[in-house]
């Protein structure tokens, strides 16, 4: 199983002892999914909404503990995933419907993740 949640950020960099042109620099960042059913596996849930993200402030402190530099904005781009993430994903949050306030999986994938799904192989 694999799968990433792929955002664009930028950051800045800003050091101490020398001067750097352009300052904000823009690349994508995958941060790897949890596997359904372990800690963290309802990232998309906690972090997402409709494709976008919920509270970018609080996901732009993440990504920048992640990186190890300041990010300045981040956007969601897609859960890039395989087949076998996928299934397992969608049995867990079936598992536990309720939490998602929806009426189905695919009601509450897209609720969270809108169109963002890539699957890959």
């Amino acid at each position: 199983m694999d799968a990433a949640y792929v955002f664009r950020v930028e950051f800045r960099l800003e050091p101490q002892d020398a001067a750097v042109d352009p300052e904000r620099f823009e690349t994508v960042a995958e941060l790897p999914a949890s596997e359904p059913g372990t800690d963290g596996w309802r990232f998309f849930r906690d972090r997402l909404w409709r494709g976008e993200i919920g509270d970018e402030p609080s996901l732009r402190r993440l990504a920048s503990d992640r990186l190890g530099v300041e990010v300045v904005a981040a956007d969601f781009r897609e859960l890039r995933t395989d087949r076998e993430y996928l299934d397992a994903l969608k049995r867990e949050i079936a598992a536990d419907l309720g939490r998602f306030n929806a009426d189905s999986v695919d009601e509450a994938l897209h609720k969270y993740l809108g169109s963002s799904i890539h699957v890959r192989e």
